[in-house]
């Protein structure tokens, strides 16, 4: 039976709230001013049109989310991410969408629930983290995709570039 529409409207307001909240790129934009002084603002603002984007258009793929992600990353805090959460952020996003139109709202609200304790930079992989037995409560949870365990991780360090891109690697003289 289907929760009443304007629950899970509103839990799938909560659960943008939280996946965005928990998205270390945009994050990291806020902080360090990507987005002008009305960073913040954007980013509350990118809540509501994600979520007036997927009650707007049926059947989103993985693939449109991501796209608009990019899209308004680039044109509003002058970020382009490359770190694969995009993807990730993407994924979650539409496994929320999907249990609150179903009315699967007990999945929701503890996807929403662990997004909100999560700390920053101490995610650990669903399968790192799952035992082999599992209670029923678990199971139910277990449906829920691994990238909303894991949505603050770090993205890898990026290499020095190599001398064949036409870049030379400079660094101070150690004193002797």
């Amino acid at each position: 039976m289907a929760a009443p529409r304007e629950e899970t409207r509103g839990l799938f307001g909560q659960g943008v709230r939280a996946v965005l909240g928990s998205w270390t790129a945009l994050q990291i934009a806020v902080e360090n001013g990507f987005g002008g002084t009305h960073g913040p603002e954007k980013a509350a603002w990118l809540g509501g049109a994600v979520e007036e984007y997927f009650h707007n258009n049926a059947d989103l793929e993985q693939d449109e989310i991501e796209d608009f992600l990019a899209e308004v990353l680039d044109r509003e805090f002058d970020t382009v991410v490359e770190d694969g959460s995009l993807a990730q952020v993407s994924q979650q996003l539409q496994w929320l969408f999907g249990q609150c139109q179903s009315g699967e709202t007990g999945s929701a609200h503890n996807a929403i629930a662990r997004l909100a304790q999560a700390a920053p930079r101490a995610c650990v992989l669903a399968a790192q983290a799952q035992p082999e037995s599992q209670s029923s409560e678990e199971e139910e949870e277990e449906e829920m995709p691994e990238a909303m365990e894991c949505s603050r991780a770090e993205p890898p360090p990026s290499p020095p570039p190599a001398p064949e891109d036409g870049w030379t690697l400079v660094q101070k003289k150690k004193k002797k």
